[in-house]
């Protein structure tokens, strides 16, 4: 059975995961908050990204930095000039929809990239009217996304929301290679709020118009984008790869790192595309058949952007959808600011003598769509057990554990049961339980994801062993209470 849009935000809302703001107040179009569960789990996805991507080199760092942004940032980069999407509307009602996802919706395939002139005349090709009212468009416009703000006594100085949090680590480059003793790569990661003022914000935390971006952004001397120390490492790591030349056919190909040297993209690019897959199959265990790596064309991808691939994962209702990229944004960056601050963003390269100004290669993760994506892949109907099982990974599920006394009637099995919580809550995420049967505290715990639930019952009493019950398998094993904490930690790196 397929779970709707509709049944999952429910489910989502009810179990604390995720749910309109404001809603009390009728709610606000494109922004969510996270419940107590939500929150846990986004948490707990922030620090598996950061374990595994600021360890890739001893010289990647995360950084923490303002949200709003002086407009010239915005000029450097671009954004006041080419930040705009394509917008369509009714000419009788108030319908407005983003045209190239209009067109991507009712044709199926990408329209990116294309001119307003151009996406004006497909939509007149395939006859595409207005879903309210059945009147006829107007021809498509586009607008800028970002939002802006003037801040300070008399609003004098006008700045922006930051609409991606990749400039903050361009503007705050000089500084951090200097203090860093000026060594290259140099990465500077940053998990924070992006804000943009999308024309038809939907599909949950899909596409909202305030999110959480996790990035890296890695400065390097392009003199070494053909090479990487650790590539033998790699080399025969098979990637799920989509390429341009591979769309007519519209299947994954498995290629190996070294392979795709052969369709000429760099080494240091290919080692960072591998790491990407390794993060989303290995760390975060979504399923392979349900992860590509989606190449874009020279129509596609941003202008500065020489190498592009998409993150993409295959959701229940809407099929592969991009959750990251990996881009080579080549000097762009450093030499726009460069240019609109005079400040100089060139470094040294002792071997040559000569200065230059690094390129940049850019891992960006949506973190509310990939806590989208792990709740959509964990999401499964058991018609055994009549109940909805939440299979996220021990690392990522907001509780690993939880504590039942089997019946809360018995004084010397509750408090045997909160004397285990009290003595294993302080070294994994657990919470305790005795209310109602334990068949539905079992029902409970699956549903928001619990790997392993330890029940406390009579015989407990005498042997001093408990209960411990597999989420997945819902096998039930019996073990010494002095053995609950090796025996979690052996389970959670299992």
């Amino acid at each position: 059975m397929v779970v709707t849009t509709k049944e999952f935000a429910s489910f989502l809302k009810k179990k604390g995961f995720v749910y309109q703001s404001s809603e009390i107040y009728g709610g606000l179009a494109g922004f969510y908050d996270y419940g107590h569960l939500g929150t846990k789990l986004k948490h707990n996805f922030e620090d598996v990204w950061r374990k595994f991507f600021l360890t890739l080199n001893d010289n990647f760092y995360e950084i923490e930095t303002a949200q709003i942004m002086h407009e010239n940032v915005f000029k450097a980069s671009g954004h006041l000039e080419n930040f705009v999407d394509p917008v369509v509307k009714c000419s009788q009602c108030d319908f407005t929809e983003r045209a190239d996802h209009l067109i991507e919706d009712a044709t199926k395939k990408r329209c990116e990239g294309i001119s307003p002139e151009q996406l004006t005349a497909i939509i007149a090709k395939h006859g595409l009217i207005c879903p309210q009212c059945k009147a006829q468009f107007q021809p498509v416009t586009i607008i800028n996304m970002m939002f802006p703000v003037h801040a300070g006594v008399g609003m004098s100085q006008k700045s922006f929301l930051r609409p991606e949090t990749a400039q903050s680590p361009y503007v705050n480059f000089k500084l951090q290679y200097e203090i860093l003793r000026k060594k290259l790569p140099l990465g500077l990661a940053i998990i924070g709020k992006a804000f943009r003022n999308e024309i038809s914000p939907r599909n949950l935390t899909l596409r909202q118009r305030e999110f959480t971006q996790a990035e890296l952004q890695i400065f390097f001397n392009p003199h070494i984008i053909n090479t990487h120390p650790d590539f033998d490492s790699v080399k025969n790591y098979t990637l799920r790869t989509l390429l341009v030349d591979d769309r007519k056919k519209g299947k994954v190909v498995g290629r190996t790192a070294a392979e795709l040297i052969k369709h000429k993209l760099p080494q240091f690019y290919v080692y960072h595309l591998v790491k990407v897959q390794q993060f989303y199959l290995d760390e975060l265990q979504i399923p392979p058949e349900k992860f590509r790596l989606y190449q874009l064309d020279d129509t596609e991808k941003a202008f500065y952007n020489k190498y592009h691939f998409d993150i993409e994962i295959d959701l229940t209702e809407y099929g592969f959808t991009e959750i990251g990229g990996l881009h080579y944004r080549t000097d762009h960056d450093l030499a726009g600011h460069q240019h609109v601050s005079k400040e100089k963003m060139e470094v040294l390269d002792e071997d040559s003598g000569k200065r230059f100004i690094p390129h940049v290669l850019e891992i960006s993760v949506g973190v509310d769509r990939s806590v989208y994506a792990l709740l959509d892949v964990a999401y499964t109907e058991d018609t055994l057990r009549g109940n909805v099982v939440l299979q996220l990974s021990s690392k990522l599920t907001p509780f690993f554990c939880a504590i039942f006394p089997l019946v809360k009637n018995k004084p010397e099995l509750v408090r045997k049961a909160e004397e285990l919580y009290d003595s294993i809550k302080n070294c994994y995420s657990c919470f305790y339980d005795q209310t109602s049967s334990v068949g539905r505290r079992y029902a409970r715990a699956d549903e928001v994801g619990v790997r392993y639930c330890i029940t406390v019952d009579f015989d407990s009493l005498e042997d001093d062993s408990v209960t411990i019950r597999d989420r997945d398998t819902t096998k039930q094993e019996r073990i010494k209470i002095n053995d609950v904490k090796n025996t979690l930690f052996s389970l959670y790196f299992k």
